[in-house]
């Protein structure tokens, strides 16, 4: 079978607080967010990865079955854990506490890359937390770039800044040379600022594509997105709406441009479908259950 995107990672189960104190169970992991939001719009999804031999990762399978999202190549690790982690929000806005440590996922290695899986793709998807939750994953996640490479599939990688996983000063190397490998990098203000200590959206978009990346989008929030190329930069506007909770907007913004620049569109008609996807994605709880299917998205942008 040939796939549309393929994203390794760690899956992780979700409890996201809720208005009334209680915890909302429910699923996350940047690259697993990706999967589920591109496979929602009709892309041809699967994931890498592993998951521990209990209920957590038993919740999780069942999903990807549900969504569509291949997960063949996705081992279950016989004692240890399913990543886990909580979202609790305030004035400050969404924050995560995570209970990942010697997770099923932080122990997979470049053996465990499936190359030809890799090879029947048209993207690759990647990121600074796949990369920082173990060296052995990050070395994973380099071979799994390697081998996109060789057989000409698209690398997407996003930077997904997280420093209580890694201190700045392991983190930069390793994202800069992913990002020389990319053909698509993700990145935001915020974490550019904490990595190259640039905040102007052209200068980080320059600064990315200097090193090697094919293209750069910068995100601004609900501003929208700044997308740059080596001929052309451009702002693409965001969409108001009454947003609940911005878990999953990041990775509902990566799945749906994926999705889309797999079925051939242009990257800047690509980005506002992606803009109008993260916004719909905060209209509720939780990384996964908000994320709209192609016909929700469709619907907005006819009356936008």
């Amino acid at each position: 079978m040939q796939f549309d995107i393929i994203a390794l990672g760690e899956p992780l189960y979700e409890l996201n607080q809720q208005p009334d104190g209680r915890y909302l169970p429910g699923f996350g992991g940047d690259t697993f967010n990706v999967a589920i939001a591109a496979a929602r719009l009709g892309s041809r999804c699967a994931y890498v990865g592993k998951l521990g031999n209990d209920p957590f990762g038993d919740a999780i399978a069942a999903l990807w079955a549900k969504e569509g999202v291949d997960a063949s190549a996705v081992a279950r690790h016989a004692t240890a854990q399913t990543g886990l982690y909580l979202v609790t929000h305030g004035e400050r806005g969404h924050q995560f506490s995570y209970y990942r440590k010697g997770s099923a996922a932080s122990l997979m290695t470049p053996e465990d890359v499936p190359v030809d899986l890799i090879t029947r793709a048209k993207y690759l998807h990647v990121s600074g937390i796949s990369q920082a939750i173990s060296e052995t994953a990050r070395e994973a996640v380099f071979a799994a770039i390697d081998a996109a490479r060789k057989a000409k599939v698209a690398v997407s990688y996003d930077t997904n800044l997280r420093t209580r996983l890694w201190p700045i000063e392991t983190a930069r190397p390793a994202i800069e040379k992913a990002v020389a490998l990319s053909s698509l990098t993700k990145t935001s203000v915020e974490d550019a600022e904490a990595l190259i200590g640039l905040s102007d959206p052209s200068a980080i978009a320059a600064h990315f594509l200097k090193l090697g990346a094919g293209a750069v989008l910068v995100t601004l929030g609900a501003k929208g997105v700044h997308v740059a190329t080596p001929s052309l930069h451009a702002e693409i506007e965001g969409f108001s709406v009454a947003a609940v909770d911005a878990t999953g907007a990041g990775d509902a913004f990566t799945g749906a441009l994926l999705s889309e620049l797999s079925r051939g569109v242009d990257l800047f008609v690509a980005a506002r479908f992606a803009n109008a996807a993260a916004a719909l994605s905060t209209l509720g709880y939780g990384a996964v259950e908000p994320l709209p299917h192609r016909a929700t998205v469709e619907a907005f942008l006819a009356k936008h």
